[in-house]
């Protein structure tokens, strides 16, 4: 069984790997928004109001499971640590 620490230790982990990827992708969307979109628009057939509109739903939803599963919990875990 594990611990309480292990536990709060991992979603530690978890929320950091996950806030850096949330970062990156959106940094890379907001750098080089015209080169990603002419490859996905390539691949899916989507026009840009489509992309952009995919895009931004993408951020919004990775966003709210990165709050419930990972930083909620990994702060509830703390508070009653």
């Amino acid at each position: 069984m594990t611990s309480v620490e292990s536990l709060a230790a991992f979603l530690g982990w978890c929320t950091s790997i996950n806030l850096g990827m949330l970062i990156f992708a959106s940094i890379l969307l907001v750098l080089m928004r015209g080169s990603i979109m002419k490859i996905h628009g390539k691949m899916s057939g989507l026009d840009e109001t489509d992309l952009s509109r995919a895009y931004f739903q993408y951020l919004a939803q990775y966003k709210i499971v990165f709050f419930v599963f990972n930083l909620v919990p990994y702060i509830a875990l703390r508070i009653i640590l």
